[in-house]
């Protein structure tokens, strides 16, 4: 992961469970950029310039558990559920005094804006999200799927142990840039609770109770999106998307994008940045 582009200035702001560090550049209509695991915002690096200079505002923040975010409170839980993420989002809007801003992310980052847009579409433009409709559903987590595909996420059962916790917590500056970020003394226990509550395997947030009875049933998202696929993931295989076909009500269009894994706006910003404004000019 290992990259020239500089280090992004961050700011902060609070909101009513975490303190909040972001990168804001530009001006005009809003996007907000979510990252995923084991990344940073530093992932937008170039979208980020790409977009303000393209006539937007883009707002990139840590997610709960990286980099200069932080719970306000030492007694909330470490919870990273998908409705928590979600919220976030929305806090972060109304901190920030936006209305309504397009969501964008990968990863954590593409669940987090696939469940705020489909729990808050007042507040979403539009939605631009990797890996298509991206929201857990908690009934199927025990059914397994092919054993190609199990093998894939092997880091996902690994970090269900005791074991996987020491590792998380030992080499975390394995990833050069970003690692700065996962100094964060809560990164370990988000991490962890995030792919533990995703198998059952850890509660909720009783605050975000309700968010996840509305999210298990699946609720269709209503606007304008594109969905993208890398087609060099290496461990999905890049889709037509039409199994998410029925999930997107409104305007939806789906994309591959080529020489892009996981990780699509910063192995190819362009194309990211171009799904964006395309999802600017559906919401005009």
């Amino acid at each position: 992961m290992t990259t020239t582009t500089p280090t992004l200035p961050v700011r902060t702001l609070a909101t009513p469970v975490l303190s909040i560090g972001y990168h804001d550049v530009g001006e005009g209509p809003a996007v907000v950029l979510l990252h995923g695991f084991p990344y940073d915002i530093h992932a937008y690096a170039e979208v980020a310039p790409l977009l303000a200079n393209a006539g937007f505002r883009v707002v990139v923040p840590y997610l709960r558990g990286y980099g200069a975010t932080r719970f306000r409170d030492n007694t909330i839980p470490r919870s990273a559920e998908q409705g928590a993420l979600a919220s976030d989002v929305i806090d972060l809007l109304d901190g920030l005094g936006l209305t309504r801003a397009i969501f964008a992310g990968f990863d954590w980052g593409a669940r987090a804006a696939c469940a705020a847009a489909a729990l808050w579409p007042q507040r979403c433009e539009g939605l631009v999200s990797v890996g298509g409709y991206a929201l857990h559903h908690l009934g199927s987590s025990a059914t397994p799927t092919t054993p190609e595909r199990e093998a894939a996420i092997w880091y996902q059962y690994y970090l269900m142990s005791e074991r996987g916790r020491a590792g998380l917590t030992t080499y975390r500056r394995e990833f050069d840039r970003s690692a700065a970020a996962f100094d964060n003394p809560d990164w370990v226990e988000v991490v962890l609770h995030n792919y533990r509550y995703k198998f059952g395997l850890a509660a909720g947030d009783e605050r975000y109770t309700e968010l996840a009875h509305r999210l298990e049933g699946r609720p269709a998202i209503e606007v304008p999106t594109v969905t993208l696929d890398g087609n060099a993931h290496g461990v999905v295989v890049a889709s037509d998307g039409r199994r998410w076909a029925n999930l997107f009500r409104g305007h939806w269009e789906h994309r591959v994008v080529a020489g892009a894994g996981h990780n699509v706006p910063q192995e190819q910003p362009r194309a990211f940045a171009e799904a964006v404004r395309t999802v600017a000019a559906l919401s005009d």
